[in-house]
């Protein structure tokens, strides 16, 4: 007979700067949610990186469904700090530092709709 657990932990931590990661890994948890919501499945998100542990990413989406307002609210604020931090970073830039990473992001875009 298996034993019914009556709790199991979430693989899920946060990081000496309070970023929260998956399992023992670097994997950010708005990584997994991402590739989630695009519908990508546990077993590809662990084909797209290996030092996830598949349980862990199954663990993982399970809370999500549970918690799906605190965990978007989450992403939300760090997603936010993230763009805020970019602005800071961008306003040093020259002109024609912006330039060029405007030239370089046409080029990503192109080859990404090929």
């Amino acid at each position: 007979m298996i034993a019914t657990p009556t709790t199991m932990d979430v693989p899920l931590r946060a990081d000496e700067a309070g970023v929260i990661r998956v399992g023992e890994s670097r994997v950010l948890l708005q990584v997994v949610i991402h590739a989630f919501n695009q519908g990508e499945t546990a077993e590809g998100i662990v084909d797209s990186y290996p030092s996830l542990m598949l349980a862990d990413v199954y663990g993982v989406i399970a809370y999500y469904l549970t918690h799906r307002p605190e965990v978007d609210d989450y992403i939300a604020r760090v997603e936010e700090k993230a763009g805020q931090l970019r602005k800071d970073i961008e306003a040093g830039y020259t002109p024609d530092d912006l330039a060029l990473f405007d030239r370089l992001r046409a080029i990503r875009d192109q080859q990404q709709r090929r």
